[in-house]
């Protein structure tokens, strides 16, 4: 029997979103504890999994508040690296009329790219049903060995893969660079949660069913997701293609997290139920949740501490029927 459920390594942030105005007018904005892989070990966590989380903060103010974040959650924060002498990554997120969100990172370094290789777990990768990871840890060539390193011993040990590119542009030297980076992490996951707006730019179809088959035709991935916002979301899986209408909420505030909060609800399924046999019915299901829980999180503030319970997605699933 394996200890966690679900391991995941990359970025822990502080996501500065706005949050109304001073009495001067000037913008506030509130300190929110971020980073994608994160949210989706604390949306797991919600769900009743044991998981844990590979990375590095700064040992500064904003460092300790995301360990403490990480305890609070229940996110097993054992191998959270503090470092010294760089500080924790910084995110300031600008949220347009309509819930779509702009970054601006101070991270010029940030902690977050400073982990090294020598600090991977080994034992706990080992100890996991899944390991999963984005590309954030991807850009510079430090964290990016080490990312590397921690998808061999997942491979090795014959841990499932899960790939979220979560792609930032503003944080690399060049597109053609996220480019290289993304297509390795499809030639090494059995679950791919891609965006919209990711697939497009991928692999140039605007048909997310093209841009899936683009991708099927050079990787052997079993089940691929594509989260397509306000049009809902697919799975794609053994020839059988299968979509879910989006749970759309009057009172949005903000889309941050709702992609990460999708990604967890789709492995909170695989851990239940294998990624071998699933069926039409399976995969409806799993979407039709998915889908509930991603748009209760658009109706709150960050994303990490504040994820739905399954029993405020589940009474949002009966009030739809």
């Amino acid at each position: 029997m394996k200890k966690y459920d679900v391991t995941a390594l990359g970025e822990l942030l502080i996501d500065f979103t706005e949050n109304g105005k001073s009495n001067q007018g000037n913008s506030l904005f509130e300190a929110n504890p971020g980073g994608a892989p994160c949210n989706v070990l604390a949306m797991l966590t919600k769900l009743g999994h044991e998981t844990a989380f590979i990375g590095k903060v700064g040992n500064d103010f904003f460092g300790k508040q995301l360990k403490a974040a990480l305890e609070e959650t229940g996110i097993d924060s054992a191998w959270l690296q503090m470092d010294d002498e760089v500080h924790t990554t910084l995110a300031l997120v600008h949220t347009f009329e309509d819930g779509d969100r702009d970054f601006s990172f101070y991270r010029n370094p940030g902690a977050d790219m400073m982990l090294a290789e020598d600090e991977i777990p080994e034992e706990l990768i080992e100890n996991s049903k899944i390991f999963h990871f984005g590309t954030l840890s991807m850009t510079h060539e430090g964290v990016r060995a080490a990312t590397k390193k921690a998808i061999r011993l997942a491979e090795e040990a014959g841990v499932l893969i899960s790939f979220d590119p979560n792609l930032r542009p503003p944080l690399w030297k060049s597109l053609d660079d996220a480019r290289e980076q993304v297509l390795y992490g499809l030639g090494h996951c059995q679950i791919l949660k891609i965006s919209d707006n990711e697939i497009q730019w991928l692999t140039g179809k605007d048909d997310y069913t093209e841009g899936v088959q683009w991708i099927l035709e050079r990787y052997e991935i079993p089940l691929i997701l594509v989260s397509m916002g306000k049009e809902g979301s697919r799975a794609y899986y053994k020839g059988m293609i299968v979509e879910s209408a989006p749970f759309l909420q009057e009172n949005t505030i903000e889309t941050t997290g709702a992609g990460d909060t999708f990604c967890a609800c789709v492995l909170h399924y695989i851990c239940d139920h294998g990624l071998s046999d699933l069926t039409k019915e399976n995969l409806k299901e799993m979407l039709v949740f998915a889908n509930a829980a991603a748009s209760l999180i658009t109706t709150r503030k960050g994303a990490l501490r504040v994820m739905p319970r399954k029993e405020e997605v589940e009474a949002l699933l009966l009030s739809r029927q």
